[in-house]
Formats: structure tokens, C-alpha cells, sequence
């Protein structure tokens, strides 16, 4: 059995969550999340409290109890509190600049790049140097982040690139004579 599951997910105040046969929907203050229900798995909303359990005794439906319970807490947590993730440039003349859902990025090629951002990801810039990316789909803001980091992933040598805050990457020592 998915150990995960057993323990209920909390839904605090200001959230609403509304079943139905297929779809579960969270609303909250800071927006709102919708996502197919898998049908192996059984949800029971009760006191401000939901709670997971397999519908049959599949091996299947006992790893998607555990599955469902996660996603449906990271829903709770992205419409009450919302999720970012921030980046540095690392990188002589490596800039960025956000204008509205568009972020402008000098990485050191000939060309600047713009990434247009989704619907309901905000980008911030406090600095040149630091991008932070919010929204209230996890899965959406981390995917952004990824995006970003690809164009200029950090090199083993220098370090220079994009990467997250909390990265390390380690540098290599150079080639001797």
C-alpha cells in the first residue's frame, strides 16, 4: 500500500475543493487548478480534510493513491501560497530583463532571446542577474525554470550560465601541460 497516501491532505481556509466523477477542481486565492481524476482512486473530502484510498486492490491503484494525494496537495499548496523558483546568470554581460510575460535574455550569442511566458506564470527580475518565476501550477513552474536554464545550462569549467539558486555545480580543473 502507498504509504503516502494514508495521511490527509489539509485544505485551509480561503480553499475551495469540488469533486466530481472525473475531475477534481481547487480554488483558491491566488487562482485556480483542475486536474483528471484517475478512476482506481477513491477521494473522500470530510472536515476541511482529503483523504485517498485505492479502489480496488490493484498494485496500480495503490501507487496512483499515493500519486493522486501528491499532485492534489501540490494543488492545495499552489492556490493558497503559490510556488517560484528563482535562477542566476552567471556570466560576464549574461542580463535578463522582464517586460510584462516577456523575458528578455542576453546570454552571450549574437541574437538576444525572448521567452514568452504561459498563461498564468509571472516573471520577475529584482536584479540583472536573478530571474524569479512564479505561478500556481508546480509542475508549469518548474518546467519554465527548465526552459530557461536549457538555453545556457552552467559549464563544468568556468561555471558560467544559467542555473538555479540553490545548484552547485562543480568546476573541473583545467588541462595541464
Amino acid at each position: 500500500m502507498s504509504r503516502i497516501a494514508k495521511y490527509p491532505v489539509s485544505v485551509p481556509a480561503g480553499v475551495e475543493v469540488s469533486l466530481s466523477d472525473d475531475m477534481i477542481a481547487v480554488k483558491g486565492g491566488l487562482g485556480k487548478l483542475q486536474r483528471a481524476q484517475y478512476p482506481g482512486v477513491r477521494i473522500a473530502q470530510d472536515d476541511g480534510a482529503l483523504t485517498f484510498s485505492a479502489a480496488n486492490e490493484s498494485r496500480e491503484a495503490h501507487a496512483m493513491s499515493g500519486t493522486m494525494r501528491a499532485l492534489v496537495a501540490g494543488m492545495v499548496h499552489g492556490v493558497s501560497k503559490g510556488f517560484e523558483r528563482k535562477l542566476n546568470l552567471v556570466g560576464v554581460g549574461f542580463k535578463a530583463q522582464a517586460q510584462g510575460a516577456k523575458l528578455n535574455l542576453s546570454l552571450g550569442f549574437s541574437h538576444p532571446i525572448v521567452k514568452d511566458m504561459p498563461e498564468g506564470i509571472k516573471v520577475e527580475t529584482p536584479t540583472p542577474t536573478e530571474i524569479i518565476i512564479k505561478g500556481v501550477d508546480k509542475q508549469l513552474v518548474g518546467q519554465i525554470a527548465a526552459e530557461v536554464r536549457a538555453y545556457r545550462p552552467p559549464e563544468p569549467y568556468k561555471g558560467k550560465g544559467v542555473r538555479y539558486s540553490d545548484e552547485v555545480v562543480v568546476i573541473k580543473e583545467t588541462k595541464k601541460k
